[in-house]
């Protein structure tokens, strides 16, 4: 091969120069579309990523909100709860009060609140006094079962006794 004129060797070097521009003209711009096309996606992600986050936090904020609301109504229930007790408690004293006034002021009803009395007065002294002669009759039964067995160990030292004289 003849060597290259000057003109040769910068026609040349512009073709190849300009083969070089091209290729990183390439690059460059299939580097920005991808850069691009990540720039879009992550766009699109954080969009998504802050409704998200947006939804959450007026998730929270309402639960936040429902958290108090439920612990105001539970300090009003115990300020009515310490007002109420009170009050029923002393309609219950005042019931009672009222319905001995009615008993005891009419002979006919003492009558009957007295006999209702008696009989379970009696009843109670008739359930206890089982309940004691159960446990006597328990006792008994045990001492006479442990004198038999005494007796019994009595007899056989005394055959014993016997049966060496």
């Amino acid at each position: 091969m003849a060597a290259q004129t000057r003109t040769q060797r910068q026609a040349a070097a512009k073709k190849a120069a300009a083969t070089r521009k091209r290729n990183s003209a390439k690059q460059s711009s299939g580097t920005a579309k991808a850069s691009a096309r990540r720039t879009t996606r992550s766009a699109k992600g954080t969009g998504r990523a802050a409704r998200t986050t947006a939804k959450q936090a007026a998730r929270a904020t309402a639960r936040r909100a429902s958290a108090e609301t439920t612990r105001f109504e539970a300090v009003a229930r115990q300020a009515e709860r310490a007002v109420l007790i009170p009050v029923g408690a002393a309609l219950e004293a005042r019931d009672r009060v009222n319905a001995t006034v009615r008993t005891y002021s009419d002979s006919r009803l003492t009558r009957q609140q007295l006999n209702r009395f008696e009989r379970r007065g009696a009843t109670a002294l008739r359930r206890n006094r089982r309940a004691v002669e159960r446990q006597a009759k328990d006792v008994r039964d045990s001492v006479e079962t442990r004198a038999n067995e005494a007796q019994s160990s009595a007899n056989d030292v005394v055959d014993r006794v016997l049966s060496l004289a």
